[in-house]
């Protein structure tokens, strides 16, 4: 008899990380969900490990080379055209989901039909500390993700119909670096759907080093400006891009370019001068702290800059 569950497919982009993958991994298997989940492995400039295979009763794992564009958002693209799931997810190489994760999501597009596109709340470690964050809403608008990324929308919890991608298109392969692809990919998705958000914290995100960015401030720098052009909704808020300015503003000075930085501070400033980022920016900028002192302070406290 088949199963009314829906059938999902969850892709995961890997280069380098077997431990984390294969605790990733098991943790998607585990789910207690009576449906079909398949797991594609999408090995990303890195030779691929076909006994990482599964074939089990409702459980299936392949094991792929990304043959699109190299990096995280051609890996995710082409782990969903290998797939075959009516319901589409994501997981990071080195995050892990928990269990009662996917019945949850599942309950709640069910408990929509509006809906498709569905978050949860995260448990974030790092430097051997955890913090729940449990998300601060139920539903993700465009004005609240301009205003807020909600870090708590994390890529690892997201899960949405495939149908959507006819509305929204693939993962942008163009954003530079990678960096944002998964911020741009959920703005799309709520310009065009209903975005709900499960509150309970149903995915463990490991913080560390590599998942900041933090030898790559350029690439931060283009990519932020590249999502204040792309999305006018940005402009309509004041608030919003003396957001993303701040954050520019951090990166150029963590990059050294302490004039660029100050410029773009003076901008935010401008415009909206309770931002809380440009103050930050400006004490790298005068040599006073260092970037990384700065960021793992952020993070100690389970947020970020």
């Amino acid at each position: 008899m088949t199963s009314p569950l829906p059938h999902v497919s969850v892709v995961i982009s890997t280069r380098n990380r077997p431990e984390l993958l294969t605790k990733a991994v098991d943790a998607i298997l585990a789910q207690e969900y009576a449906g079909m989940i398949d797991v594609t492995i999408v090995y990303d400039q890195t030779e691929v490990d076909p006994t990482r295979a599964v074939e089990a009763p409702n459980r299936r794992v392949t094991a792929i080379a990304n043959d699109g564009r190299p990096g995280l958002p051609g890996g995710r693209n082409c782990g969903i055209a290998h797939s075959t799931g009516e319901i589409l997810a994501f997981c990071d190489d080195d995050d892990e989901w928990l269990p009662g994760k996917l019945a949850r999501q599942i309950e709640e597009l069910a408990r929509h039909p509006e809906c498709q596109f569905v978050t949860t709340g995260i448990r974030v470690t790092f430097d051997g500390e955890a913090h729940d964050r449990p998300s601060p809403v139920t539903e993700l608008t465009v004005e609240r993700l301009v205003h807020d990324r909600t870090t708590e929308a994390h890529p690892s919890s997201f899960l949405f119909r495939r149908a959507l991608l006819d509305r929204i298109g693939l993962v942008d392969i163009d954003i530079p670096g990678g960096y944002s692809e998964d911020y741009d990919f959920i703005l799309r998705a709520a310009k065009a759907t209903s975005v709900r958000c499960v509150v309970e914290p149903l995915v463990l995100i490991r913080w560390h080093q590599a998942s900041f960015f933090s030898d790559r401030w350029t690439t931060i720098v283009d990519a932020q400006r590249y999502m204040l052009a792309k999305h006018p909704e940005f402009a309509e808020h004041r608030k919003a891009v003396a957001r993303m300015r701040g954050q520019v503003a951090f990166a150029l000075a963590a990059s050294g370019q302490r004039r660029e930085s100050l410029r773009e501070v003076s901008r935010v400033v401008r415009s909206w001068p309770l931002e809380r980022r440009w103050p930050v920016a400006l004490v790298v900028a005068s040599g006073a702290v260092k970037p990384g002192t700065a960021l793992k302070l952020a993070h100690k406290a389970g947020r970020g800059i």
